[in-house]
């Protein structure tokens, strides 16, 4: 099978790989060195060469575990391109952070840079992400954040998370963004309505979207038999993977998402790569949306 190619993500946003590897979970995977290399080695092969992280994955861990394999691969860093994201301070007592809260401060998130290249084992981020949106944020304050850290080769390119359309047009009018990431998939339906995709669209910046698979619960009849079962229907006539056909529905929408695949089955890159390749009809698009609607189309 032909390895994916590379997409831009906005007009001077950085060419990532259609489908994005996520590690949220890489510490709770039990991966030894050779299984995080088969685990790494295989998304790169099938051209999913894109990896999304956050300072905060694993408890301030999963940089670390995954610059493992970095470390002992330098060379293989221009192959990828590392996403990561920072602003979350989740109740530590150890760090003297009493309340969960938000920092988008221009210390805390050179902080957070800084930290992440080190876990990583490189000089730069392709990608850095505010992750949660900051009541607090000073737009220009971050802005010349973003600056300073891409004067200093640090970051490349600059966006935001889980931001509110306004959230993201306020940021945006001090410093150019190339995405928002947020949760999308056919049981988390708010950004095709909340005007979300609409902004993307607009400005020609593709969305980078986590959870597409409802965190495995579209794979779950439990979770909505319906939709379930017409997702079967869908994959048996096409001769794919429940989960090929999901990630192909939310692939299929004109702003151009980027789904973040967050598994470590090497079963589950295989289907994502595959959804890149396949295109639903107008009317299987629209079944699946009216079933996790509940209800027809006005």
């Amino acid at each position: 099978m032909t390895a994916l190619g590379k997409q831009g993500l906005a007009a001077s946003g950085p060419l990532l790989s259609p489908v994005a590897a996520g590690v949220w979970r890489l510490d709770e995977w039990g991966f030894d060195d050779a299984a995080l290399a088969a685990w790494v080695e295989h998304a790169l092969a099938l051209g999913i060469t894109t990896f999304d992280h956050a300072d905060l994955y694993g408890g301030f861990t999963c940089e670390a575990l995954f610059g493992r394999w970095l470390k002992a691969h330098p060379s293989r860093r221009d192959q990828l391109q590392l996403v990561s994201k920072c602003g979350i301070k989740p109740a530590m007592a150890e760090r003297g952070w009493q309340v969960k809260h938000y920092d988008t401060s221009a210390a805390h998130i050179t902080a957070s840079v800084e930290a992440s290249l080190r876990h990583l084992g490189t000089d730069y981020l392709d990608l850095l992400l505010i992750h949660r949106p900051d009541p607090l944020l000073e737009a220009d304050d971050v802005a010349d954040t973003f600056r300073r850290l891409f004067e200093a080769g640090k970051v490349r390119h600059f966006g935001v998370s889980n931001f509110t359309p306004s959230q993201y047009a306020l940021l945006a009018s001090r410093f150019p963004l190339v995405t928002n990431q947020v949760e999308a998939s056919l049981l988390h339906l708010d950004p095709l309505f909340d005007g979300t995709f609409d902004q993307c669209q607009q400005l020609r910046v593709r969305p980078m979207l986590w959870s597409p698979l409802a965190g495995g619960r579209l794979l779950d009849t439990a979770a909505n038999p319906v939709l379930h079962a017409t997702l079967q229907q869908v994959a048996g006539a096409l001769d794919v993977s429940v989960a090929t056909v999901a990630l192909a529905w939310l692939l299929q929408h004109p702003c151009k998402p980027l789904p973040i695949i967050g598994s470590r089955r090497l079963a589950s890159l295989d289907e994502a790569a595959a959804a890149c390749r396949l295109e639903l009809d107008r009317q299987q698009w629209f079944a699946l949306l009216q079933v996790a609607l509940g209800r027809e189309v006005a």
